[in-house]
């Protein structure tokens, strides 16, 4: 056994490279200012009641303006101050916002859903409301993308159960923010939820962020939904085969009867992705986790390949493959066939689990990010979550859990496969905060599982991880 430290990866940003995305959009603008075809304007649209609207807009100026750092911190690189988002500088895009944009809700019709008895009617109801708006910008207004902001009542009466409601209503999941998403993909316009009460300017008694920090993480958000592009990258290594990167993850029907296969495919370090949705399969009696069998496996895999091939016109020499469970005999069968077929020779499949073992360091902190423990040639134990120079701190509020790399079918080293590990959870860009715990494979796999299980399996769902975040 040995443990290693592995270094923060690289981000590329417009005129070059950092390891923080916060400082890097900074200091180095947004990576595709270099794309003479990106938008530098967003228009964003807007439905919530009066009280909210004037919220969000104050919201809007303030980001635009720029918003302070958390001044009794003497942490400077953790708590940030947000410079503001306009077209000179960081962001190079300023944003939109308009009565045309704005639908506003009436408060009747907000107070007559919050009195329902039920929870999944007041959910019901509460989609529809927000849906029929939606819709309407989508279809009228030129809008990249659109922010729903929910009444603090309302919020609390869709995502908790009064004591009357019917106990057999339980047995079906109801959750707005899914259920919308899912109803308002077909449309084609990202959504972004807010709550009023996040969006005051002041900082509330139990918030976990300052103003600056939520400024960072939204405005982020908006310029990736409306943008269609990327913020940041990871930096390529020339030395490297081109490698597609995939995580296949599981979800549960609404009912709880069927498990599918989710899949998340990111394309390359330039975090380009598409989504695809795959089907049901099996549970295993002894443990009751599902699995692929041999032909559920290569099929999946098989569609990945041709949508990449698709998109960028060839197939990428490596395929890694991301698993939130260990890889069984059939699944192994199944993506080795796929492979073949496809010509594609070099190949890891990699199991990222939880694990019982923990380090200790000789300090009062955690261990660093980026510590390998490396067991065996096809296992090691990683901290993507722990102290971090940058920070001169541990940014959590608990103990790091590490994660278990466990390599089935390996053409890398272990310590190179977690170095890909660390950098793929930088690429979640719905936070600013550079330490991730799992990479946006797994990460936009449960996001996409999360909101998959309300399309309807006639409706082809989008491929942007953007309708999903």
């Amino acid at each position: 056994m040995k443990v290693t430290t592995l270094a923060e990866p690289l981000l590329e940003f417009g005129t070059g490279t950092h390891i923080c995305p916060r400082t890097g959009i900074e200091h180095l603008g947004v990576y595709d200012k270099r794309d003479e075809l990106r938008r530098t304007e967003l228009r964003i649209g807007v439905v919530g009641r009066g009280e909210g609207v004037d919220l969000l807009d104050d919201w809007l100026e303030k980001c635009q303006n720029g918003i302070e750092r958390k001044q009794e911190s003497k942490l400077l690189n953790l708590f940030r101050g947000f410079g503001g988002i306009n077209q000179q500088y960081g962001f190079l895009t300023r944003l939109i916002n308009s009565p045309q944009y704005t639908r506003t809700l009436k408060k009747s019709e907000i107070s007559a859903i919050v009195q329902l008895a039920s929870r999944p009617e007041r959910v019901e109801r509460a989609v529809e409301l927000y849906y029929e708006q939606i819709r309407f910008l989508a279809e009228n207004r030129s809008v990249d993308v659109i922010v729903c902001v929910m009444p603090n009542e309302m919020f609390e009466s869709v995502t908790t159960s009064a004591s009357d409601d019917d106990p057999e209503e339980s047995e079906l999941e109801h959750n707005f923010r899914r259920i919308l998403k899912a109803k308002c993909m077909h449309l084609g316009t990202p959504l972004q939820l807010v709550q009023e009460r996040t969006i005051l300017i002041t900082k509330q008694a139990g918030d976990q962020q300052d103003p600056a920090t939520k400024a960072w993480n939204f405005c982020t958000a908006l310029y990736y939904k409306g943008n269609r592009t990327i913020p940041w990258r990871l930096v390529e290594d020339t030395a490297k085969l081109r490698s597609c990167y995939i995580g296949v993850g599981f979800y549960k029907s609404r009912d709880g009867e069927t498990v599918s296969s989710s899949l998340a495919q990111v394309f390359d370090e330039f975090g380009h992705g598409i989504i695809l949705r795959g089907t049901p399969v099996s549970i295993d009696k002894k443990n009751r986790h599902p699995y692929l069998s041999e032909d559920q496996a290569y099929e999946l895999l098989r569609d990945a390949l041709d949508e990449y091939d698709r998109a960028l016109e060839h197939m990428p020499a490596r395929i890694v493959i991301h698993k939130s469970s260990h890889f069984r005999e059939s699944e192994r069968k199944g993506f080795l066939r796929a492979l073949n077929e496809k010509g594609i020779r070099s190949k890891d499949f990699v199991a990222i689990t939880s694990t019982d073992i923990r380090l200790f360091s000789d300090k009062d902190y955690p261990p660093k990010r980026g510590t390998l423990l490396t067991i065996s040639e096809t296992e090691g134990v990683l901290y993507t979550r722990g102290t971090v120079d940058f920070y001169k701190t541990y940014p959590g509020m608990y103990v790091p859990n590490p994660l278990k790399i466990t390599v089935y079918e390996q053409d890398s080293s272990i310590e190179s496969l977690c170095v890909e590990v660390l950098g793929l959870t930088k690429m979640n860009w719905n936070n600013t905060q550079m330490d991730g715990r799992l990479p946006i494979t797994l990460e936009c796999a449960s996001k996409i599982g999360d909101i998959m299980k309300y399309v309807s399996p006639t409706e082809k769902p989008q491929v942007s991880y953007s309708f999903y975040m």
